[in-house]
């Protein structure tokens, strides 16, 4: 990995360059050169774009063929997007060293792109609470806890993209030492919310053994429901690594002339891209889309247990009570 300066310009003058100003730190994957950052980026850039249109093929075939809305899938296409956006930028810079737009803007779109995923495996282990421990899952706390999250991933992503970029553009210490703090806090954060998925099916497990909610629980989808929490503990645990990652290095400073092996490409591409291309593949390859799908308009307990996909008979009550609100993401009521 090259130990120079992430702005080439700062070699050619005794003065200070910008703004934007060099950050003072070696950061992760450093500065791209042409050789190899060019081909690396670009192999991911097709492995990306042949993700991203399964994941749109498969939306498109259960909505126009099937009558079926899921659109996590859709979701996970629009990752992909960011992921080529991000390595595309990362090409540019490579090309062009002394632009520091496409710096910031490779920076930015790497650092932000992963909490799509993150929100999508939040709503997916919902839909796993909801499914073994109906009653919970359904109750007004969660759903308002669900929404609350999901409002706060907004806000993290906004507080990262303000404070990365600001952080180029000020020489004031005060000011980058409270952006930095902002920044650790956002990677903790991140790094937290990829891990809640395993978490949280960790304590159904301990549940389930305490008492009969796994007796009662309400199957949906295709396949078993171990099958779809190992796919979803997995896929969590790939990413709380690979956030994790990103967290330990933001901690662990080293300056730009002497860079740690967690700052190497290998580290850059292996902890960031490689990790994320195995869950959307993952993903991809065991069709989620199949396996998490619940019948339109699911409001209330009973509800899952509609219209499987495996062809398994409606094992709901007609008098069963139900909530007021959809869950989002089932049948038409969107994300």
């Amino acid at each position: 990995m090259s130990s120079s300066s992430l702005w080439p310009r700062a070699q050619t003058t005794n003065q200070i360059p910008g703004p934007p100003y060099p950050p003072p730190n070696a950061t992760v994957g450093g500065r791209p050169t042409p050789t190899p950052d060019i081909a690396l980026s670009a192999t991911f850039i097709a492995l990306f774009a042949l993700a991203g249109a399964t994941h749109v093929c498969t939306f498109w075939h259960n909505r126009l063929r099937r009558g079926r809305l899921f659109p996590f899938s859709l979701l996970l296409a629009g990752f992909c997007t960011t992921r080529i956006a991000a390595l595309a930028m990362r090409v540019a810079w490579a090309r062009h060293p002394a632009d520091v737009d496409l710096a910031i803007a490779s920076m930015v779109l790497t650092s932000a792109g992963v909490l799509i995923v993150f929100a999508v495996n939040l709503f997916l282990t919902v839909r796993v609470v909801r499914a073994v421990w109906p009653r919970v899952g359904w109750s007004g706390p969660v759903w308002w806890g669900l929404r609350v999250v999901v409002g706060t991933v907004v806000a993290v992503l906004v507080m990262v993209v303000v404070c990365s970029v600001h952080t180029l553009f000020t020489l004031d210490e005060e000011v980058r030492r409270k952006e930095r703090q902002v920044t650790l806090f956002a990677g903790v954060y991140m790094s937290c919310l990829a891990a809640v998925p395993w978490v949280v099916m960790g304590l159904l497990a301990v549940v389930g053994r305490k008492g009969d909610y796994w007796q009662q629980r309400e199957d949906f989808g295709a396949g078993r429901m171990r099958t779809k929490i190992g796919l979803l503990v997995g896929a969590s645990l790939l990413l709380t690594l690979g956030a994790g990652f990103r967290c330990g290095a933001s901690f662990a400073i080293r300056p730009v002339a002497d860079p740690a092996w967690y700052h190497s490409r290998g580290a850059f591409y292996g902890f960031n891209f490689a990790i994320e291309l195995v869950v959307v593949y993952t993903y991809a390859i065991m069709r989620f889309d199949r396996m998490f799908h619940v019948p339109p308009g699911s409001a209330g307990p009973g509800d899952y247990s509609r219209d499987r996909l495996d062809g398994m008979a409606d094992s709901g009550d007609s008098s069963r009570p139900r909530s007021r609100e959809k869950e989002p993401g089932s049948g038409d009521s969107g994300v």
